[in-house]
């Protein structure tokens, strides 16, 4: 596994963590945080040195004068991956959590030193085993294949033990019911049983864990770049501002390896950056964030209106904005579900990329993202190829996405779509394309689009045939993004846009 690279503060920024935390000391042996812990602080380094371990005590980096400690758990809460042990006298400042994000949203420079390498830090950590999660069940459990989604998308650092691998964990399953797979162990040694994804995200002390009422000014159900902005204007403005998310906050751009066509960003942005960016600064305003939290109903009120909640909560608002966003679309082929999260994705991150380094893979799609996904697994050391079905790939690509495929050997291949998947226990081997051509791909990534998650809305909200939700004129409604169920209460439910 590759290390962390060195990254140091200036002393004008310890100069400025000082005045925003505590100097303390610590001698050798000392543990400044531990695997399991529920939090701990941002740790600046001004004299000493401290050894970063896994469980098992095998050391990753060590970091010494003007280095810091942290990763993106610092900033989300997640339960600590990791141990630090002093292995030289410390002098070091301490700096609490919430004022280190305080300070992340006035800081320009600080920011972006310690948002690149705690995302570094994390992206670094996936790829290692051993380190965070342990989820234990056989790849034909769909309970075993959500959870390990859940955790992909969460970009939890896990990994993943069918029965046979080994002699443990042959014998957790063995040993476990059939309702109670996947087993999964957290940091710290607790187990849980087939957890929700709600129970996982609580016990590793994710998110914001919802009373069974709520009553608020403003709740926008969806976490994505859309409902994180509006959650941000709101607040701003003094409404007791929610956000719930189903998966996790920043939806399908919060996946994306590299955005470089988002306003603001000229050098482009990561999605990860971009939505810890939105979190803090919408939580700066006072706005909550609770995830994974489903929408069921949407009940209309004079004074209020009701968001049910799959968990059986019930969130009480004067104004509901709607920022659902979207689920991806699916190959129409058999069997797709067998090889789902084992070698066909919808999303190409760092531990993908390591699977991939050396192999043939193809990506399917013709927008920017299926084109940012190629690039990035090309320049892993893929041999990609991009399939789509229409005639010419700029069509629906932009033109400098064009001249990156072309830049990292990217092939392309138009009118093509695949029809059969070949091989074994999830592990691809082939794929057969309308035409009859068969080509050898050990993984697949797929970028169809996505279609609408409005289902839950039911006939409150007028929508098009293929889901969307008509808004403004279409809606029989003045305001451009007004829905047309409100007539006597304009304005109080709002739409940001799906997949936006």
């Amino acid at each position: 596994m590759a290390v962390p690279t060195s990254r140091v503060l200036s002393n004008s920024q310890l100069a400025t963590l000082r005045q925003h935390g505590e100097e303390r000391t610590a001698e050798p042996g000392e543990k400044l945080f531990e695997v399991g812990d529920a939090t701990y602080p941002f740790v600046a380094i001004i004299e000493g040195e401290v050894s970063v371990v896994d469980s098992a005590g095998r050391e990753i980096v060590r970091h010494g004068a003007s280095g810091f400690l942290g990763e993106m758990n610092l900033l989300s809460g997640q339960t600590v991956f990791l141990t630090a042990v002093v292995t030289e006298p410390m002098r070091y400042i301490a700096v609490d959590r919430e004022v280190l994000r305080r300070l992340l949203f006035e800081d320009g420079s600080l920011s972006d030193l310690l948002l690149s390498a705690f995302i570094e830090r994390r992206e670094l950590l996936q790829q290692r085993q051993g380190i965070g999660l342990e989820i234990i069940g056989p790849r034909e459990s769909p309970e075993t294949m959500r959870t390990l989604d859940f955790a992909r998308r969460l970009r939890l650092p896990h990994t993943w033990l069918e029965p046979g691998e080994s002699e443990e964990a042959t014998a957790l399953f063995e040993a476990a019911g059939p309702d109670e797979i996947p087993i999964v162990r957290l940091p710290g040694g607790a187990e849980l049983r087939r957890p929700s994804n709600g129970q996982l995200s609580r016990a590793l002390g994710i998110g914001l864990e919802l009373e069974q009422r709520e009553e608020v000014d403003l709740v926008v159900v969806g976490g994505g770049p859309a409902g994180l902005g509006a959650a941000v204007y709101g607040a701003s403005e003094g409404l007791d501002t929610l956000v719930i998310e189903s998966t996790v906050l920043g939806g399908q751009a919060g996946t994306s390896r590299r955005i470089e066509n988002y306003l603001g960003f000229p050098a482009g942005i990561s999605g990860s950056e971009l939505t810890s960016r939105a979190v803090t600064q919408a939580r700066k305003f006072g706005a909550r964030t609770a995830t994974p939290y489903r929408a069921r109903e949407l009940e209309l009120g004079e004074g209020r209106h009701t968001v049910r909640l799959e968990d059986g909560n019930e969130i009480l608002a004067r104004t509901v904005l709607l920022s659902t966003g979207a689920e991806y679309r699916r190959l129409p082929v058999a069997d797709l579900d067998e090889y789902e999260g084992i070698t066909v994705f919808y999303a190409a991150g760092p531990p993908e990329a390591q699977l991939c380094g050396g192999q043939r893979v193809g990506v399917i799609g013709g927008g920017n993202s299926a084109g940012q996904a190629a690039v990035w697994l090309a320049r892993g050391g893929a041999l990609v190829t991009l399939l789509h079905r229409r005639a010419d790939l700029a069509e629906t690509m932009s033109h400098y996405m064009l001249d990156e495929l072309e830049r990292y050997g990217v092939a392309i291949r138009d009118r093509s779509e695949v029809e059969v998947l070949h091989g074994e226990k999830g592990h691809l081997e082939a794929v057969t394309l309308t035409d009859g051509t068969q080509m050898p791909l050990t993984a697949l990534f797929l970028f169809l689009g996505a279609s609408p998650c409005t289902e839950w809305l039911g006939d409150v909200v007028a929508r098009d045939p293929k889901g969307f939700i008509l808004t403004g004129a279409e809606a029989g409604v003045e305001g451009l993004l007004e829905t047309g169920e409100l007539l006597d209460t304009p304005g109080s439910l709002r739409y940001a846009g799906a997949g936006s």
